[in-house]
């Protein structure tokens, strides 16, 4: 059986203990240590610390007299990604950067990998020039010139599962095949339908589809983020959207008006997607937003949301009580309906009638009265809630209080025996009782119903595999917010980016603000206290503000200084 030490040497691990960056038994150690994980040898080097990106990078262009290259600058180019197919650069750890005659210039990371140098010479058919570039960037570099290629129009068209996805619009099913789509719409219909797969498989929450005067673009909103996924042709935008709204049931041939639709994806016997869909006219056609509704996030439970232990104390004692008022704050897409979903699941029991007044009802939940907003025919949250109070339920859902009259009947059910669960779109706890009052509803009425107010944002956690310890100086933590006490035991992580993240972030985490409305916050609101008073009141009791439990989501190492910064800005 060999061991570590019988290893040879040779390439840029002798290169590198030639030079004294490593020790005979460290490059050994790196070599087995790739060679298990299934890794470039320079990528394990960077990935576990043993050395910096830049120091491999510095020392491979001095020695093999090679040009350094930040490939971070560098702007994808489609003609020259082409030139090599995806499957030899992640082979072999490398990426055409650009072309000049019968040259292509080729960023690596390990020159002395001799063996892909050839095989891309003869896959390209072209003469190879080496440049050297910093791992880490290279691996970000591969990962953004290859992001959108799975979506580029004529890739992967001959998939038989991308014909046969079993869609539905309401209660009628869609036969997608060939022969139902027509000879020429054929591809149009797979590529929309891969398009769709990609964005349940990346775990995007919406799709935007935007025509503009030369170009036509698809965006993913992935972990809170925009990006850029595909850049089909102009020619192809008209059928593109057609495609899109005789799936959702919407009227083809009105352009000139926003319509709202709905599309079922059934991947499988026990998992559906649905898909809410908006279109809007512009000035060059019409935009498509697609949010994704996946029923299993409302089903992860109290504790994959991310409350701290008191906070999560305080959401199930306010829900449990047999009446009363909680209240989810934030900005659209904070998390708000996951939120109140999770705490309806919590109380969706055999002896509980439970009705929600949604617009629209975003995700189908078993044993809950849903009822879907439609003004049109009078169909308010008011008047739903009216007919609610004549149905003996002990929970009511409003989708959000956006008039005095919603509120005024929300607050008499919380006083007679209801418990109510609501949104409001404020920016802070103590902000959202200020709201209530400014819509006309009377202070004694807020004061004696509204048990507890939930302010709430998503960060976008950091990758596991990829984060990386930093330091930052004492002066920057302390305006950040943390205190002098904790400093020396912070430790805080950046990040980095690898291929199994987005930009060094996976996921999302809740930040929350979870306010009681104790005896004494009553007592302010009678007095028609300011947001200001309520939040000093909330600080005395021990409550943490949004920017606080966003730091301590810092200090657990599950998000980063600059995320929180983000979601968190005055």
């Amino acid at each position: 059986m060999a061991t570590t030490t019988d290893i040879p040497l040779d390439g840029l691990a002798r290169k590198l203990v030639q030079d004294n960056l490593l020790s005979h038994e460290e490059a050994q150690d790196a070599l087995q240590g790739a060679k298990s994980d299934k890794l470039p040898f320079v990528t394990y080097l960077t990935k576990n610390d043993i050395l910096s990106a830049r120091q491999v990078a510095t020392m491979a262009s001095l020695e093999f007299g090679l040009p350094l290259f930040d490939i971070s600058r560098l702007e994808s180019n489609t003609e020259t990604r082409n030139l090599v197919k995806e499957k030899l650069v992640r082979k072999h750890h490398l990426l055409p950067i650009f072309k000049r005659g019968n040259r292509l210039f080729v960023g690596i990371s390990d020159p002395t990998n001799l063996e892909a140098l050839d095989e891309i010479k003869f896959a390209s058919g072209l003469n190879i020039e080496a440049i050297i570039v910093e791992d880490d960037k290279l691996v970000l570099a591969i990962e953004k010139a290859f992001a959108q290629e799975d979506l580029d129009i004529g890739e992967g068209l001959d998939d038989e599962d991308l014909d046969a996805l079993d869609i539905v619009s309401g209660e009628e099913e869609m036969d997608t095949t060939d022969d139902e789509a027509g000879g020429d719409d054929a591809p149009i219909v797979r590529f929309v339908n891969k398009v769709l797969l990609d964005g349940i498989h990346k775990g995007v929450s919406d799709l935007h589809f935007e025509p503009y005067e030369k170009s036509f673009r698809i965006r993913f909103r992935q972990d809170g983020i925009l990006h850029t996924a595909a850049s089909p042709p102009m020619s192809i935008a008209n059928r593109l959207t057609a495609r899109i709204k005789v799936m959702a049931r919407m009227d083809i041939s009105e352009r000139r008006v926003p319509q709202d639709g709905r599309i079922k994806l059934s991947l499988s016997k026990k998992r559906a997607i649905d898909f809410r869909v908006n279109t809007l006219p512009t000035l060059w056609g019409e935009k498509i937003v697609m949010r994704i509704l996946d029923p299993s996030s409302a089903k992860i439970g109290i504790d994959a949301l991310g409350y701290e232990p008191q906070q999560k104390e305080h959401f199930l004692d306010a829900i449990h009580k047999p009446q009363g008022m909680v209240l989810v704050t934030g900005p659209t897409g904070s998390g708000k309906t996951v939120s109140l979903y999770t705490g309806l699941n919590i109380l969706n029991t055999d002896e509980r009638n439970i009705s929600t007044a949604e617009d629209p009802v975003e995700i189908n939940l078993a044993g809950i009265n849903q009822v879907n907003m439609n003004p049109k025919v009078g169909l308010t949250f008011s008047s739903a809630l009216r007919s609610f109070l004549r149905q003996d339920p002990d929970v009511i859902m409003v989708g959000e209080i956006r008039d005095k009259e919603t509120g005024e009947i929300a607050i008499k059910a919380a006083q007679t025996g209801h418990m109510v669960l609501s949104t409001l779109h404020t920016n802070s706890a103590p902000e959202t009782l200020n709201r209530l009052m400014n819509m006309g509803i009377e202070p004694f009425n807020i004061a004696t119903s509204v048990n507890l107010i939930i302010a709430q944002r998503l960060a976008r956690r950091l990758c596991p595999h990829c984060k990386k310890e930093t330091k930052l100086p004492k002066e920057v933590l302390l305006r950040a917010g943390f205190t002098a006490a904790e400093i020396p035991e912070l430790k805080l992580f950046e990040a980095v980016g690898c291929s199994k993240c987005k930009q060094g972030y996976s996921g999302r985490v809740g930040i929350y603000e979870v306010m009681p409305i104790s005896e004494e916050t009553q007592n302010l609101i009678m007095t028609g206290a300011n947001s200001l008073q309520l939040a000093r009141q909330a600080k005395e009791e021990g409550i943490h503000d949004l920017r606080r439990s966003g730091l301590n989501k810092v200090g657990e190492g599950l998000t980063s200084l600059e995320e929180i910064n983000r979601v968190t800005k005055d």
